[in-house]
């Protein structure tokens, strides 16, 4: 058994995004739902460092290439999302914080999003939401568009679409 959704987009999802000052509806979704399909809603929090880590399975080198490659030129973005982190496990296990930390493991997964600079699907076309995930999070095709869009139908009743 995973996590609640409503309590993972309620508490976790939605308040860092605001935290980072990035919410939007799409967003709070497609990291909802991304949520969903990678780890089963963290059923699978790791697995293997390969398969990735935490409820975004976010593998170390992708953790790493965040920091090297996006973080690193967004300083203001970078201390942010470090203030996310464990003051000193952060230090010793950086990659451990994807798998224990759920706010800086969604951070991290929208900087994922986020880098590519390009404006988020309609919240309200779950098949544009699926196919931005899996032409730009999972670029090693362990899930398909079908496997989304099963995940959002449990994640977003119509009554959550239609708010």
């Amino acid at each position: 058994m995973g996590i609640c959704p409503s309590e993972l987009r309620s508490y976790v999802i939605k308040p860092t995004l605001l935290y980072l000052e990035e919410y939007s509806a799409a967003a709070e979704q497609l990291l909802l739902v991304t949520a969903a399909v990678e780890s089963d809603m963290g059923f699978h929090l790791m697995q293997n460092e390969e398969a990735g880590l935490g409820v975004y399975r976010i593998t170390p080198r992708t953790h790493q290439a965040v920091w090297d490659k996006y973080l690193a030129f967004q300083p203001e973005l970078a201390s942010k999302v470090r203030g996310l982190a464990s003051q000193r496990e952060f230090l010793l296990h950086p990659h451990a914080e994807l798998a224990t930390n759920l706010s800086y493991a969604t951070a991290i997964a929208w900087m994922l999003y986020r880098r590519l600079n390009k404006p988020l699907p309609d919240p309200q076309d779950p098949l544009a939401m699926a196919d931005f995930w899996h032409s730009h999070f999972r670029l090693k095709a362990t899930h398909s568009i079908d496997d989304f869009m099963v995940q959002h139908r449990i994640c977003l009743p119509a009554s959550y679409m239609a708010a």
